[in-house]
């Protein structure tokens, strides 16, 4: 390989690979394997979304309506499965994919086998998960968490369920050592790391959060198997185990996974929102400090998801407060992403405006996890909707709406072509009312007391959830409009996309044709060290 790299050839001497099978099962290029993970990612994205509106339809009024409460719970939990694991976290390790090598100046990834086979992993990881739903006693339903004694209470899908978490955390864990080797090792000359694109720094932490927390889950279910399946009591106190460790276990990977799925959406946001506001980013040293700060946070916040639990008076303190330190990196970005859109040249292209709705959103988020850290207030807020609230608020609001953006800003870098504007925003004023008509009503239903997870409720809590659900059905359906936008953009679009697609933008993947050819930099570029830390540069 490094005997073919020495060869002269230009950007197009690669030739893209012939025949479907050889393009795309066996593709080693980062930007194929980068278009698998996002169409990956849509599709998980709608199958989660049609049990959420199973969800959304049994909670439609009071009683039970459609399904067995067994089959709802069933529901719930592969819905968050789904979500988590299938639709968030591939859709960004496919951006990743896509776009760190044209960030760097990098030709491909730098184990462009491994990351065909990390992808490869995922569809097979989820037709196990998925095919429980037709085992002898049906799906694990248990909630995502997968508590015990609970979750040793469900059939073979335990079995099924623990080997295709195993399968897909396999795959993250070699996305990430993927990406770390790439920005690490093939970086453009002249380009420090702190003269990045904060999409690679954010990258970058996160990649070491899946390293670090990735095996703890993986300890976690394997004991979870070995309990059902081998006689162990890890977690059994009949036989001397603990049902409080798994939560201390799962938490302390379950943590992190939550900054996992939004500081990528951190460095989208900060991609996005400069170009647009056409200003450099404003503390480009302080973001990158706030996403470590918070990176390493997250490690030491694992029991504010168990503030109920019975943890003595000392632990219960600890980690309200390392909690509440978490807002401060937090406040640190915000007011960054403000503060660059502050006095900027503003223009509200579809990308932008996703961006915007994400910072308003987010922080919303933001402030009821703020609320949550609070140990006397958590003792009401717990189990109830409002959790329910705060989360989507933080990965639909959040991590969705920033890989949305993300797609609306480069898809027509990646296919060369540009997207209807006007359906983009039919598609973005939708979502934003919609999602919110959604969620915002699960805030009061969880004040007055709504629990999660169960299929009937009291007819005090009729109308909001009626509302929920309503904004759920059109939510969903909006969704529809984003694969229309995308189908005719690719296949049907004939206005072509210059190399440089938005006026502001900065950074070495606007110096490439749209699309760009199939290995990106063959030759690095040259890269102007005066003006790069504001993006500028030149071939």
């Amino acid at each position: 390989m490094a005997h073919d790299a020495a060869l002269p050839h230009d950007d197009h001497a690669h030739a893209d690979p012939k025949g479907f099978i050889h393009r795309w099962v066996m593709s080693t290029n980062h930007k194929d394997i980068g278009t698998m993970y996002l169409v990956f990612s849509l599709t998980m994205f709608f199958i989660g979304g049609l049990f959420a509106m199973g969800i959304r339809a049994e909670l439609f009024k009071p009683g039970m309506q459609l399904m067995q409460p067994y089959f709802f719970n069933e529901l719930t939990t592969m819905h968050a499965l789904v979500m988590i694991f299938g639709a968030i976290m591939p859709g960004f390790v496919g951006l990743a994919n896509w776009m760190i090598p044209m960030q760097i100046g990098a030709p491909d990834m730098a184990l462009p086998r491994m990351n065909n086979l990390s992808f490869w992993i995922l569809p097979f990881a989820f037709v196990l998960l998925l095919s429980t739903f037709f085992l002898p006693g049906g799906a694990p339903a248990a909630g995502w968490t997968m508590y015990p004694p609970l979750v040793l209470q469900g059939g073979d899908d335990v079995a099924f369920m623990v080997f295709s978490i195993h399968l897909m955390g396999i795959s993250s864990i070699m996305g990430a050592i993927n990406i770390i080797a790439t920005i690490l090792n093939m970086r453009a000359p002249g380009m420090d790391l702190l003269k990045m694109p904060l999409f690679c720094w954010s990258w970058l932490i996160t990649a070491f959060l899946l390293l670090a927390v990735m095996p703890v889950l993986a300890g976690a279910v394997t004991m979870l198997l070995t309990d059902k399946f081998f006689g162990t009591s890890f977690f059994n106190a009949g036989g001397g185990g603990d049902p409080v460790l798994y939560q201390h276990v799962f938490w302390f990977f379950g943590h992190p996974e939550v900054y996992i799925m939004i500081l990528p959406a951190f460095g989208l946001i900060s991609e996005i929102i400069p170009t647009f506001a056409r200003k450099p980013i404003f503390g480009y040293k302080a973001m990158v400090y706030a996403i470590a700060c918070i990176a390493f946070l997250s490690f030491i916040v694992w029991s504010h998801h168990m503030f109920t639990v019975g943890l003595p008076i000392g632990s219960e303190l600890f980690f309200m407060y390392a909690t509440m330190l978490i807002a401060v990196p937090t406040g640190v970005k915000v007011f960054n992403w403000v503060t660059t859109m502050w006095r900027g040249s503003m223009t509200f292209e579809t990308p932008m405006l996703w961006a915007i709705a994400f910072v308003i959103l987010f922080t919303i988020g933001g402030f009821s996890g703020v609320m949550m850290a609070l140990v006397p207030a958590d003792f009401q807020y717990n189990q109830t909707y409002f959790i329910v609230a705060h989360f989507h608020y933080v990965l639909v609001t959040g991590a969705a709406f920033a890989i949305i953006a993300a797609v609306y800003y480069w898809l027509p870098k990646w296919s060369g072509h540009m997207y209807s504007e006007f359906w983009g925003k039919v598609h973005f004023w939708n979502s934003a009312i919609w999602v919110n008509v959604l969620f915002f009503p699960q805030h009061f239903l969880g004040l007055a007391g709504m629990p999660r997870r169960i299929p009937d409720y009291n007819v005090a809590f009729a109308d909001f959830n009626m509302v929920s659900s309503i904004g759920g059905f059109l939510f969903g359906a909006t969704q529809l409009v984003f694969v229309g936008v995308i189908i005719h953009c690719v296949f049907f679009s004939k206005v072509r996309a210059p190399a440089k697609v938005w006026e502001g933008a900065h950074g070495l993947e606007w110096t490439l044709s749209s699309p760009p050819p199939h290995h990106s930099f063959v030759t690095p570029p040259v890269i102007d060290n005066s003006v790069l830390a504001h993006g500028d540069v030149m071939h």
